[in-house]
């Protein structure tokens, strides 16, 4: 049994990966969110057990890392602050394996016009904020993987491409389920993905950034 501690459990990319993994015996779910009512109907569930909290708490963070054998997080806001408490938290409990979601730009790989609406978009402090996460990251012994997702959509459509450090980032768009899908790919494959960092986007959507700006226009 592979036990898993998700941290922003209501977030919507978690909720997909953890409708994924609901009721699976290979898998022991600790889901960790503020508010923890939100995710009631979820205790139904023979392989759940959900915690109130977040990880502005060391004390919290350190209890429910014990004994898991990967953390997903999936989370917004102080990225930097949340990235050291975790990796202080792991260190500390001696969990390797992480796996974190932020967004495409880290490395200033994604070409013109789309990387520049993306920082704009983002903010330049947010933005630098979620690279410093991401440094804090790689530069701890952690056996982590970052996902930089392209502008996320809610399209139930899994139909994915990667991209590595390094490399061009490719693609505007990309679905929530895609990323979802791609994280219990990793959570099922502990070994193939380790110390990387991968873009991930929706083939053939180079071009579609008058698309996302349509779609902004209409939220």
């Amino acid at each position: 049994m592979t036990n898993i501690l998700v941290l922003g459990a209501n977030g919507k990319i978690a909720r997909i990966v953890e409708t994924n993994l609901l009721n699976n015996p290979d898998y022991q779910l600790t889901l960790v969110l503020r508010n923890a009512y939100r995710l009631h109907q979820l205790n139904q569930a023979n392989n759940v057990k959900i915690v109130d909290g977040d990880v502005s708490d060391k004390e919290l963070l350190s209890k429910v890392m014990s004994g898991q054998d990967v953390v997903y997080a999936n989370l917004n806001g102080q990225m930097e602050h949340w990235a050291k408490n975790i990796v202080e938290a792991m260190e500390k409990t001696k969990v390797q394996r992480l796996i974190w979601i932020t967004g495409s730009g880290l490395y200033h790989e994604v070409p013109n016009p789309f990387g520049s609406w993306v920082e704009n978009y983002v903010g330049h402090e947010s933005k630098e904020d979620t690279r410093r996460a991401a440094k804090i990251i790689e530069n701890s012994q952690l056996s982590y993987t970052i996902i930089r997702a392209a502008y996320m959509t809610n399209d139930p459509k899994i139909d994915y491409e990667l991209t590595t450090k390094g490399e061009t980032f490719k693609g505007t768009m990309i679905s929530r389920a895609s990323i979802a899908d791609f994280v219990v790919k990793i959570i099922d494959d502990d070994k193939k993905y380790q110390c990387g960092s991968y873009g991930i986007s929706q083939p053939g959507t180079d071009n579609m950034l008058h698309k996302i700006r349509e779609i902004e226009h209409d939220l």
